[in-house]
């Protein structure tokens, strides 16, 4: 893998961690515009950067195949485990929140 593209790498992992910890890269724009769109919101970006993830590998792996100068095979295959990575992530997240519905739906009132 190319030096730039291992930074931009580290550069998300480092940006998604800081997320994940609460402390907003930008402060309280961020949150606030996380707060805006709401769960739903939310979900539907997901569902868009996956999906943005699995056109982009197979862009490359297409690329790759047609034997496109600068496609290199390492990078393919990391795109590919990105996004293979990013749908299995996404189907736990949609098999806990069916799960969580179901509970809901059969709690005694």
């Amino acid at each position: 893998m190319s030096s730039p593209a291992i930074q931009s790498a580290l550069a998300q992992m480092q940006s998604m961690a800081t997320q994940a910890s609460g402390q907003a890269a930008k402060g309280q724009q961020v949150t606030a515009a996380v707060g805006a769109g709401g769960f739903a919101g939310e979900l539907q970006a997901s569902i868009q950067r996956i999906n943005r993830l699995q056109q982009a590998s197979k862009a490359q792996s297409e690329a790759f195949q047609a034997g496109e100068p600068g496609v290199e095979l390492n990078d393919v295959m990391v795109d590919m485990q990105k996004a293979d990575v990013a749908f299995q992530m996404g189907t736990q997240v949609r098999n806990r929140l069916v799960s969580a519905y179901r509970d809901v739906m059969n709690m005694q009132v």
